[in-house]
């Protein structure tokens, strides 16, 4: 591993260095939108997140490609079982 000493280099100065190098590479990171960070989809949410209509997802609910979870008479759907969902149909 190779050592790197700041010397004459104040605490400030460091932390503006570092600063800098941050602000340069965050464009390169892809931002999330606050819609993504849901765990929980509505039907249309995940009708649209599929591209298809509310008759295609009821039938896949019905023929169990995707797991609904009722509540009261409410249907929602787990993200992570959506996107495994979608992976799991780009292998075959």
């Amino acid at each position: 591993m190779t050592q790197v000493q700041f010397i004459q280099v104040s605490p400030q100065e460091l932390a503006s260095l570092i600063q800098e190098s941050v602000k340069q590479s965050l464009p390169d990171f892809p931002i999330q939108k606050d819609s993504d960070q849901k765990e929980i989809l509505t039907r249309s949410e995940t009708a649209q997140l599929f591209s298809i209509s509310l008759v295609c997802l009821h039938d896949w609910m019905k023929k169990q490609i995707i797991k609904p979870y009722k509540v009261g008479n409410k249907t929602y759907f787990k993200r992570s079982e959506v996107l495994e969902v979608l992976s799991s149909s780009n292998r075959n």
